[in-house]
């Protein structure tokens, strides 16, 4: 390690790029390891925190409305799963915000007050959150249904809201915008243009629904469970039907949110399209392939369609795409990891869509018939599938995230910074990775078991003509 940085600003940064070029591979991975674990394993907390409250409160108001206990003991069971993710989403979140200190200082020590406004927004928009929550909670038995239905708006509404500072701070990253940079120091610095990036729109609506997504399929995977169990009650007929019918009708709108999002790359970050599809040469007329692995510049083994890049990026098969070829190899994604990482999130997008078309047939078929939805007969098929749908989204949602964060290696900040300039100097690095592994193995012991605790605490009521269930869990 370097001596101590005299105080002088210039030989400041001197010490510290010095410090940055003495980081060892070992210190860097190990950095890398752990943020990005601690933002896989986040992120679907933060799903379940967007999407949650909203099938909580649609559940709550369809009770109020029919007056069937069953509806709304299932919205307070969610609610009291809710509050218990919310609180451990609120312990890995501060988790996050400690590791973008001291993990990657060169990151946040040039560009922290470019990037400040969207994560102090989203404090405001965490703190909301949380008083209506509570709120929300203590107030189940003591306010009027109605009234207690509206204190749960504000929690949907912060809820996305706070998904959606986050995603421009890393939409930034991929767009930086709002500053210059003069003899390597930040100047004119524009937080609300630096949040406010040409990525920020595809990017927000992308991950916004991809929450909503795995919240709902996630939810409705259980119930699946349940069902084929042979609970065929209204309790956890609802409880599947409502939130993935939801995240049936938000499948393809996310396709066309990731087709504008690809179209997006085509024209703003075209390296890390080529990334994605393994293009390394600059031409039109470019298939579309599927699966295969990079092996020297082309990828081997896998299913071309024919101009079928071309096609999706500029409609025409004459559009021409940018290859690899036209940076250095340094700056090269990991191909093979970005391109079976988006190809798997499609796959599973298509596969739930196609489990969004198989409900809306089986409903046709049941009002045709005359017939109960989801009767035991002929429905065991499409419910063992249903029951894979909630883990498929959350690989998919974790495979897009690889896509984001890969596809921009070696950048943290496209184009200005590398990653390697960004992180700690200081060694022990791996450790601090041990330690976090093993706080999130407490944290998700945890919480598995307080969640299945709260099944346990009400019975199911149920109508009289149907028959004697069990308990199940909600979440």
């Amino acid at each position: 390690m370097p001596q101590a940085c005299d105080p002088v600003p210039e030989a400041a940064a001197r010490c510290l790029a010095s410090a940055l070029a003495s980081v060892s591979p070992g210190d860097l991975s190990a950095a890398r390891a752990q943020m990005g674990f601690s933002l896989a394993w986040h992120i679907v907390l933060a799903c379940l925190g967007v999407g949650l409250p909203l099938l909580t409160l649609g559940v709550e108001w369809y009770g109020v409305r029919t007056g069937r206990p069953e509806h709304r003991l299932l919205a307070r069971r969610w609610a009291r799963a809710m509050g218990v993710l919310f609180a451990v989403g609120a312990v890995s979140g501060t988790i996050l915000s400690f590791e973008l200190g001291i993990l990657w200082p060169g990151l946040m020590g040039r560009f922290g007050q470019v990037i400040g406004l969207p994560f102090a927004l989203e404090g405001f928009a965490f703190f909301i959150e949380a008083i209506f929550l509570g709120i929300y909670l203590y107030a189940w038995d003591r306010l009027p249904p109605r009234a207690h239905l509206l204190t749960g708006v504000p929690i949907v509404v912060a809820g996305v809201a706070s998904a959606f500072f986050v995603v421009c701070a890393n939409a930034w990253m991929n767009q930086p915008r709002g500053f210059t940079l003069r003899e390597g120091r930040v100047d004119h610095v524009d937080p609300w243009a630096a949040m406010i990036n040409p990525a920020a729109p595809p990017e927000t609506v992308h991950m916004i629904l991809a929450a909503l997504m795995v919240a709902c399929f996630l939810t409705a995977s259980v119930y699946a469970v349940a069902l084929l169990r042979g609970r065929r009650d209204t309790y956890h007929r609802t409880g599947f039907l409502v939130p993935f019918t939801l995240g049936a009708v938000a499948a393809p709108f996310q396709i066309a949110a990731g087709d504008w999002a690809a179209r997006f790359l085509a024209h703003y970050q075209p390296m890390k399209l080529a990334g994605i599809e393994g293009v390394y040469r600059t031409r039109s007329h470019v298939p579309l392939t599927l699966l295969g692995y990079a092996d020297g510049e082309r990828l081997r083994y896998g299913l071309e369609i024919p101009d079928g890049l071309s096609l999706l990026v500029g409609y025409h098969p004459g559009t021409v795409v940018r290859g690899l070829e036209e940076v250095p190899r340094d700056q090269w994604p990991p191909v093979t990891g970005v391109h079976l990482s988006f190809d798997a999130m499609v796959g599973i997008g298509t596969f739930l869509l196609a489990m969004g078309v198989w409900l809306l047939l089986l409903w046709w078929w049941s009002r045709r018939t005359g017939t109960a939805l989801l009767t035991p007969r002929g429905t065991r098929p499409f419910l063992l599938l249903a029951a894979l749908a909630g883990p498929a989204a959350v690989v998919a949602l974790e495979c897009g995230w690889c896509v984001t964060e890969l596809g921009r290696q070696p950048w943290i900040v496209w184009g200005v910074m590398r990653v390697s300039d960004a992180v700690n100097p200081a060694p022990g690095l791996m450790a601090g990775l041990w330690v976090v592994l093993l706080v999130y193995a407490a944290m998700t012991a945890g919480t598995v078991y307080v969640l299945r605790r709260l099944t346990r605490t009400t019975p199911v009521p149920v109508a009289p003509q149907e028959r004697d269930v069990q308990e199940y869990p909600v979440v």
